[in-house]
C-alpha cells in the first residue's frame, strides 16, 4: 500500500499535536531531571536517600491514582478544558516544589505534580487522535505526539546535570514554567474546543478498585530495590492486593461496559490487546534500561552524574532520528514489520552491555547506544499507533488509558526485576567483579524482554487496510453518558 492511499492527516490534528507537545515537554523534562537529583536533594534537605526516594515514588503513585479518571473527566468537562486545568496544576505544583522548605513539603507538592501529569499524559494522544477520521494512518501523528518522550532523555539529564553543577536544585522545577506558560497559550489558541459530552456518571466503585489497585502494584514494585527484594512483605503484599483489585475491576468492567471507568472490552480487539501487551514488555525493557544504563556508567566506569547524563545522549539522538521514518513506514508497510525490526535492533544493541565490563571503551558504548536509540524510536511509534486502528471517537480515550497503564505497569515490573538483580550484586560486596556480573545478568534479562516482545509483535496487524470507512470526529459514544 502506498503512502498516498491512506487518508491524509487533517491539519487540525497536526496543529493540536504541536500545541500539546510544548506543554508535554514540561512533564517529560521534570521526570528525567528529578530522577538524577535524588542524592543532591537528600544532602541539601538533610534526609536519607530512602526518604527522598519518595520524591519519585509519591509522584509515581499520584500518576497511578489519576490516570483512570481521565476518560470520565474528559467526558464531563471537555478535553481542551481538562488539558489546560491539568497543565495549570502542573505549573503551580512546579513553582511550589521550587519553594519547598523540607523533604515533606517537597514530597507533598510532587503528589500534586503527579495529579497534573497523570491527567496530561493520556490526554496528549487522545486529543490529537480524536482530530483524525477513522481509517486514517496514525504513524506520523504518533511520531509527533511522542516527540517529548524522545527529547526528554536527550535534554533532561543534561539540563539536570548542569543545574546541579552550577545552580541550586530549586531551578530544576523552574525549567517547567516556560513550557507550561507557552503550552497554556498555544492550547488556548490552537486546540479545538470540545464541549462536554454530557453529565457523565463517575463509576465510583470502579475508581475504588482501579486506583488503589494501580497504586498497590506500583508501590510494591518501587520497594523491590531495597534489601530483601521480592521477598519483602511491603513488596509482595501491596502488589498482590493490587493485582486482585485490578482483576476485580476488569471483571466488573467487562460486565457493564456502558458505565465502566475504563472500557476493558476494547481488549477483545486484536490491535488494542496486542498493542497493550507489547507496550507492557517494551515498558519493562525501556524503563528497566533507564535504571541500568546511568548506574552502569557511574558504578563501573566511575563517572559523575553529569557525565553519565551526557553519555546517554546518543541513545536519545538515535530515537529522535528514527521516529519520523518509523512513522512513515508504519503508515505504509504496517506496524508489525516496523515493530519487529525495531525490537531486533534494540535487543542486538543491548547485548554489548551484557558482555561489557569496566575496561570497555566508552566511545564504543556510545556508538552502541546510538544504534539502540534507533531501535527504541522505531519500536514505540507503530506499537502506540496500532492501538487506535478502527476506533470510534469515544473509544480513543479508553484506548489511551489502557495503553498508558500497560506501559506504566510494564515499566514498574521491569525496573523492579532488574533492580533486584543489581541489588544482589551490591549485597555481595559491590566489588568490580560482582557489579560486572550483576550488570551482565541484568542486561541479559533486558535482552530477554525484547525477545518476548518480538514474539508478541507477530500478532500485531500486518499492513494498514485501504478503504477503511471514514468517521469524522464527533461526540463520545452515548452509552458512556448520563444526562442530568
Amino acid at each position: 500500500m502506498s503512502e498516498s492511499s491512506a487518508p491524509a492527516i487533517p491539519r487540525a490534528a497536526i496543529v493540536t499535536a504541536v500545541a500539546l507537545i510544548v506543554g508535554g515537554m514540561a512533564v517529560i523534562f521534570d521526570s528525567t531531571i528529578v530522577s538524577i537529583a535524588l542524592k543532591t536533594l537528600a544532602a541539601d534537605l538533610n534526609v536519607s536517600v530512602g526518604t527522598i526516594q519518595w520524591v519519585s515514588t509519591a509522584y509515581l503513585l499520584a500518576l497511578g491514582v489519576t490516570i483512570p479518571v481521565v476518560g470520565w473527566a474528559q467526558a464531563r468537562i471537555g478535553g481542551k478544558r481538562l488539558w489546560m486545568i491539568a497543565l495549570t496544576i502542573f505549573l503551580l505544583a512546579s513553582i511550589a516544589c521550587s519553594l519547598s522548605w523540607n523533604a515533606a513539603s517537597l514530597i507533598a507538592f510532587r503528589v500534586v505534580q503527579g495529579v497534573g501529569g497523570g491527567l496530561m499524559m493520556p490526554l496528549m494522544a487522545t486529543l490529537a487522535i480524536q482530530q483524525v477520521p477513522r481509517g486514517a494512518s496514525f504513524g506520523r501523528l504518533m511520531a509527533m505526539v511522542s516527540l517529548p518522550a524522545a527529547l526528554g532523555p536527550i535534554l533532561g539529564p543534561t539540563i539536570g546535570g548542569l543545574i546541579l553543577n552550577w545552580l541550586d536544585w530549586r531551578w530544576m522545577f523552574w525549567v517547567n514554567v516556560p513550557f507550561c506558560l507557552a503550552g497554556l497559550l498555544l492550547a488556548g489558541k490552537l486546540v479545538p474546543n470540545d464541549p462536554p459530552t454530557g453529565r457523565a456518571r463517575l463509576d465510583l466503585v470502579g475508581l475504588l478498585l482501579a486506583s488503589p489497585g494501580i497504586v498497590g502494584v506500583l508501590y510494591g514494585m518501587s520497594q523491590v530495590s531495597r534489601p530483601g527484594g521480592f521477598g519483602r512483605v511491603d513488596v509482595w503484599l501491596p502488589a498482590l492486593v493490587g493485582v486482585v483489585l485490578l482483576a476485580t475491576f476488569a471483571w466488573r468492567a467487562s460486565r457493564r461496559p456502558s458505565t465502566a471507568l475504563i472500557d476493558v472490552g476494547l481488549l477483545r480487539r486484536r490491535p488494542v490487546a496486542s498493542s497493550a501487551a507489547v507496550l507492557f514488555l517494551s515498558g519493562a525493557a525501556l524503563y528497566g534500561s533507564m535504571l541500568l544504563l546511568p548506574l552502569f556508567f557511574q558504578l563501573l566506569h566511575g563517572v559523575d552524574v553529569l557525565t553519565a547524563g551526557l553519555l546517554m545522549i546518543p541513545q536519545g539522538v538515535g530515537a529522535l532520528l528514527s521516529r519520523f521514518l518509523a512513522g512513515r513506514l508504519t503508515d505504509t508497510i504496517g506496524a508489525r514489520t516496523v515493530a519487529v525490526a525495531g525490537f531486533v535492533v534494540m535487543g542486538a544493541a543491548t547485548i554489548p552491555f551484557a558482555v561489557a565490563d569496566a575496561t570497555t571503551s566508552l566511545w564504543w558504548l556510545m556508538a552502541v547506544l546510538l544504534v539502540r536509540g534507533l531501535g527504541t524510536g522505531a519500536v514505540m511509534i507503530p506499537v502506540m499507533a496500532v492501538a487506535y486502528v478502527g476506533l470510534d471517537h469515544g473509544e480513543v480515550a479508553h484506548a489511551s488509558l489502557i495503553t498508558r497503564l500497560a506501559q506504566q505497569l510494564g515499566g514498574a515490573f521491569g525496573t523492579a526485576l532488574l533492580a533486584v538483580i543489581l541489588e544482589s550484586a551490591v549485597g555481595a560486596g559491590a566489588s568490580i567483579e560482582a557489579l560486572t556480573t550483576g550488570f551482565d545478568v541484568a542486561f541479559w534479562w533486558a535482552v530477554g524482554f525484547t525477545v518476548v516482545a518480538i514474539v508478541v509483535c507477530l500478532v500485531l496487524p500486518s499492513r494498514p487496510k485501504a478503504g477503511a470507512p471514514a468517521a469524522p470526529a464527533g461526540p463520545a459514544r452515548p452509552k458512556l453518558e448520563q444526562r442530568a
